[in-house]
């Protein structure tokens, strides 16, 4: 039987014993200078979001990101910025090195940390069939890339114990050029996402698996298949009610404040180009029509991708943006509360940029797999690089960004002469201490005042002088009311997330 495979969506809930006060609806500023890293064309449909659409599930991790602004009362002189990330120094992980991996393209990889066997997996689409830019030069790159008539993708599986040096196994699945040495795992699939499935009781239903039928033009299907294993596959199923473009890194994944399956496919207009869309599923057969849910603000910055996740009560957007002028690609973030309304941060700038060298392993295209990996002191984030432009003449590779915990996005001053706030809307305390994730410069601080549902000081904690992760608070009072608010006043520094 033929295989196929995919992504592995990683959904984590870090728990801590913290929830939102129940009393009050989420009240949402009025202005985008008062609701920073929200555009104001946004605000509308955010404060339409009250707390009595929000399921208490919602909030089941209980650790607060800062970004979502749910949980954002008011604020003075900052501003939502994405996290710093660090590329490994073993980047390029591993590239185009077999036969059959004649061009990574996009890459469209799905990376998972199989906890049961303790090891990492990745599940990457190349074209097996096409034109190869290998050995050319610069010079030679800027003739127009032509790709076979007989262009075919197809999936491929890779190992690794530690997460940085890969193995490419010999499955002995596929045929390819007379011989099945190879780590093919299917044919023919495009912009294939997969994920391992811990919610479902159905052993052979363990890893889902979503693409687009073979070839390209009007007319092609979204397709399912299921995985015990994650390399033997079912015979494909139609995805019902779809009728997407699909020609992009279709992914999907268990929405858990949903109870459903989510999709993210694409589809296009004539005014933005590529758009992001959005599928859901009880079944993971039977799909909801795709709905548009992200679009670039013009023409010329489209939303080519978006691998999807959920955390700590939301949902992050990797989004993959391709300008037009200059056919690069970089990686954007989004949030969402609900998976249906979107929200850009730090719109522009990307939280993982493209190399400034041509020809350098990311030069051209930098796509995030799906999904981050979470380990204790880093969240690491898989990405397909590629050394030149995205319509062009490219070697692709798999590269690793890092972040620091909680480090996806943060607040941070707009005037660094002026201190900046933010206090937040009333929580409900249910543990016996508070913890706060941020980074502080040299000759930094932040000061953080406890209020109660009346406003009123009824604690503060000792100030903050140097960079922390899940730090206890030392307030000066016991905390006995069970609604209170956080005000943060920082001056260099950067605030993440709190729990308890």
């Amino acid at each position: 039987m033929k295989e196929i495979t995919k992504l592995g969506v990683i959904i984590i809930t870090v728990m801590c014993s913290l929830g939102l006060t129940t009393q009050t609806n989420f009240q949402i500023a009025h202005s985008s200078s008062e609701m920073p890293g929200i555009a104001p064309e946004s605000l509308q449909s955010l404060t339409a979001i009250q707390s009595s659409e929000i399921e208490e599930s919602h909030f089941e991790s209980k650790r607060y990101l800062l970004l979502d602004s749910r949980i954002i009362e008011k604020t003075e002189n900052v501003k939502l910025e994405v996290g710093k990330v660090e590329k490994h120094d073993a980047n390029p992980l591993f590239g185009e090195e077999k036969e059959w991996e004649m061009r990574f393209d996009n890459f469209y990889g799905n990376v998972i940390f199989d906890e049961e066997e303790n090891i990492f997996k990745c599940w990457y689409s190349p074209f097996i069939v096409d034109s190869v830019s290998h050995g050319i030069t610069l010079e030679q790159r800027n003739r127009k890339f032509k790709p076979p008539d007989n262009r075919e993708m197809g999936v491929l599986y890779a190992t690794s114990i530690d997460g940085i040096n890969w193995e490419k196994p010999s499955l002995g699945l596929v045929e390819y050029n007379g011989s099945t040495k190879n780590n093919i795992i299917w044919r023919g699939p495009h912009g294939s996402g997969i994920h391992k499935d811990k919610f479902d009781s159905d052993p052979l239903r363990r890893y889902k698996l979503i693409y687009k039928e073979p070839g390209f033009g009007s007319g092609k299907k979204m397709l399912v298949s299921f995985s015990e294993d994650g390399v033997n596959w079912s015979e494909p199923l139609q995805a019902m009610g779809v009728d997407a473009a699909g020609d992009t890194h279709n992914n999907a994944f268990w929405a858990p404040t949903l109870n459903k399956y989510v999709g993210i496919t694409r589809t296009r207009s004539e005014e933005f180009g590529r758009e992001v869309a959005r599928i859901e599923s009880d079944d993971f057969v039977n799909w909801t029509k795709e709905e548009v849910v992200l679009h670039g603000t013009n023409k010329d910055l489209q939303t080519y991708a978006m691998p999807t996740f959920y955390y700590s009560g939301l949902y992050l957007g990797l989004v993959a943006v391709h300008q037009q002028s200059t056919d690069r690609v970089w990686t954007e973030l989004t949030w969402s509360p609900d998976t249906h309304n979107w929200f850009r941060i730090d719109e522009g700038n990307p939280l993982i940029a493209g190399s400034e060298k041509k020809l350098d392993y990311d030069f051209g295209c930098v796509y995030a797999c799906a999904s981050p990996v979470f380990k204790d002191d880093k969240i690491w984030i898989y990405y397909g690089g590629s050394d030149y432009l995205h319509f062009g003449w490219r070697n692709g590779s798999l590269g690793l960004a890092t972040l620091r915990p909680d480090g996806f996005a943060g607040y941070v001053q707009k005037d660094r002469s002026r201190e900046g706030i933010v206090t937040t809307q009333p929580i409900n305390l249910t543990g016996e201490v508070l913890k706060l994730t941020a980074d502080v410069e040299n000759g930094g601080s932040i000061h953080i005042t406890i209020l109660n549902s009346d406003g009123k000081e009824i604690a503060t904690a000792k100030s903050i002088t140097k960079t922390i992760t899940d730090e206890i608070l030392q307030l000066n009072n016991k905390i006995e009311e069970e609604n209170i608010s956080l005000k943060i006043v920082f001056n260099k520094a950067k605030v993440y997330s709190f729990c308890s």
